[in-house]
């Protein structure tokens, strides 16, 4: 299976937006496994969130999701963010940015497939004989 194309795409067009003086926000699918955002502020399930260096703490964008902490309505929250969750990238003066229309399933399954179970033993079909 490819790697995802998607991490490596978000970082870009978040350093552009920042390079450029816009401020990046994602368009996130709420319900997708593993996100972790306020649940107060989700619209249809979809919340956007704003990432801009002025708005976060802690933006870390490496690993298997981005992670970072904000405030809303003005209550500390540490957000985590799946990559497959991210349904857009984009800088909000502009609009200019990627949008990926649908979540993307991980390519890393959550639980191993799980073991067959062993057959118990047959009986013989063999008789003992006198």
């Amino acid at each position: 299976m490819s790697r995802s194309r998607r991490p490596y795409l978000v970082r870009a067009i978040y350093d552009w937006a920042c390079d450029d003086g816009q401020t990046p926000h994602l368009l996130v699918a709420a319900d997708f496994p593993g996100c972790e955002i306020p649940v107060e502020h989700v619209e249809e399930g979809r919340i956007t969130l704003n990432v801009g260096p002025r708005a976060v703490s802690a933006l870390d964008m490496d690993g298997e999701a981005i992670t970072f902490s904000a405030r809303f309505g003005g209550r500390p929250f540490g957000c985590r963010v799946p990559w497959g969750a991210v349904l857009a990238i984009f800088g909000r003066e502009s609009g200019e940015g990627i949008v990926f229309g649908e979540v993307e399933e991980s390519d890393v399954p959550d639980d191993p497939p799980p073991e067959p179970e062993p057959e118990p033993p047959k009986k013989s079909h063999l008789r003992v004989v006198k």
